[in-house]
């Protein structure tokens, strides 16, 4: 059951996060700053999902449930590298709505394709280095116990068997998640203030209704992706570890799963540019 559980998970992601991606690429209409990060946000989904899932699949009907140091190392780093880089793009993907509805004017000028893809560039590569650096310059070292208490190699449960002086990795840990996860969180938190207030602004009701709903589902991700991770990094010293694992599958499997769903059940533009392309190839054809 288990097994089935995550393997449907696991395929809605796929299946989700290609079928967004595929629409953006598709459809002229959907080629604007919005869909350029969201296509980001589901190309992350499917690494973050692919990173560790197939892993799980396997150990769960295998009797020797074994992953390599090595192996381990780089699928702690990937998921720190993902993990931090989805924090980034979510509030990346909310100044864009701040400036798309309290600067309408000036959206195209500000929120240009240079900009988009100079802010992706280096949310990409400063993730990947944030994340990486520290396990270059100072290993893990393994000499307790070689069982590890969780589904994943997440690095909360890997310090737990790491041996040494583990100040330099809490320290990471703590400002990592000051940049990576607190100082998004306020950024998310102030363009929505803006975005609300201008929203109210509104008198047309089927304006701020569209309003509303163009935000909705970036809301609803941000609530459960931050909820989790604040939950599991800065709220570590309160947290069970035995409960850390549980809480990790919420934005390492749960989220990737749920964020297309999300974003094409609630959004009119994805829906109606999947209703052209189904009429499009569903015409007859003609030979003249």
């Amino acid at each position: 059951m288990i097994f089935i559980f995550f393997l449907l998970l696991y395929i809605l992601t796929i299946l989700g996060n290609s079928f967004l991606i595929c629409m953006v690429v598709v459809s002229p209409r959907l080629h604007s700053p919005m869909y350029f990060f969201l296509v980001n946000l589901s190309f992350l989904d499917l690494c973050y999902s692919s990173s560790s899932l197939p892993k799980v699949l396997l150990a769960i009907f295998s009797k020797i449930r074994r992953i390599s140091i090595i192996g381990c190392l780089v699928q702690m780093n990937l998921g720190l590298f993902l993990g931090e880089t989805e924090c980034i793009l979510l509030a990346v993907m909310a100044y864009d709505r701040y400036i798309a509805i309290c600067f309408p004017l000036y959206y195209a000028t500000i929120m240009n394709k240079k900009v988009c893809r100079n802010v992706a560039v280096v949310m990409w590569s400063g993730s990947f280095i944030f994340s990486t650096l520290p396990t270059i310059l100072r290993p893990l070292v393994f000499c307790r116990r070689n069982k590890l208490d969780h589904f994943v190699c997440e690095i909360l449960a890997l310090l737990e068997l790491a041996c040494g002086d583990l100040s330099f990795y809490k320290t990471m840990i703590f400002f990592a998640s000051l940049f990576t996860l607190l100082a998004p969180f306020l950024c998310i938190t102030a363009s929505y203030i803006c975005i609300i207030w201008a929203i109210l602004k509104i008198r047309s009701k089927d304006g701020r209704g569209k309003m509303f709903s163009t935000c909705a589902s970036h809301l609803t991700v941000v609530i459960m992706f931050y909820g989790a991770s604040m939950t599991m990094y800065m709220g570590q010293a309160k947290t069970n570890s035995y409960q850390l694992k549980y809480i990790s599958l919420m934005y390492g499997i749960m989220t990737p799963t749920l964020n297309p769903l999300i974003y094409s059940l609630r959004n009119s533009d994805v829906k109606e540019a999947f209703k052209k392309i189904v009429y499009r190839y569903s015409l007859p054809r003609t030979i003249s």
